[in-house]
């Protein structure tokens, strides 16, 4: 009898497949996505329409430079917009600029807005895309390149933390 070696991609054959990007219209991809992921962002950011805007903007316009490499073109547009919206917040902050949001929320959210904007910043990504999106929490995972587990943790923080900011009658409404 003879031993047969298998490579790592035969000993696990998905795993060859998952790596290579799939065909996929942009365009499609912008018209299914561009205002669910907006309204993510705008959520995320407390209401802040000119980060919104740039990140998501900045989101498709990288998604076209590497569109040959994407595995999961929806999950990576979400992460780099996450990432664009937070850099640009911490330049912010960093520079002590005060930007104003180009909106007044609605005075019934605007308090939201501002709690939201205390929360950490993965606890902020979970619940805008869990309670915006309404997206199951397996979805999110997906979309956040992390466990499910760990998304109902940061669900669990998100509501604590905004319990405590906005007192325990406001959250429970």
């Amino acid at each position: 009898m003879t031993e047969v070696r298998l490579t790592p991609d035969e000993r696990h054959p998905t795993r060859g497949r998952a790596r290579t990007a799939g065909a996929f219209d942009l365009g499609e991809v912008f018209e299914a996505h561009a205002a669910p992921l907006y309204r993510t962002i705008l959520a995320y950011t407390g209401g802040r329409t000119d980060v919104a805007e740039d990140a998501v903007g900045e989101a498709f316009a990288r998604a076209s430079a590497h569109a040959d490499a994407l595995r999961d073109p929806v999950a990576w547009l979400y992460r780099v917009a996450f990432n664009v919206a937070n850099d640009e917040l911490r330049r912010e902050r960093r520079d002590r600029t005060s930007a104003q949001p180009d909106t007044h929320p609605a005075p019934e959210v605007a308090g939201l807005f501002e709690a939201l904007k205390q929360l950490p910043p993965r606890e902020r990504a979970v619940m805008a895309l869990f309670y915006v999106l309404d997206l199951p929490v397996s979805d999110v995972a997906s979309r956040l390149g992390i466990a499910s587990a760990t998304v109902r943790v940061h669900l669990t923080r998100g509501r604590r933390h905004l319990a405590a900011l906005l007192g325990d009658d406001e959250v429970s409404d």
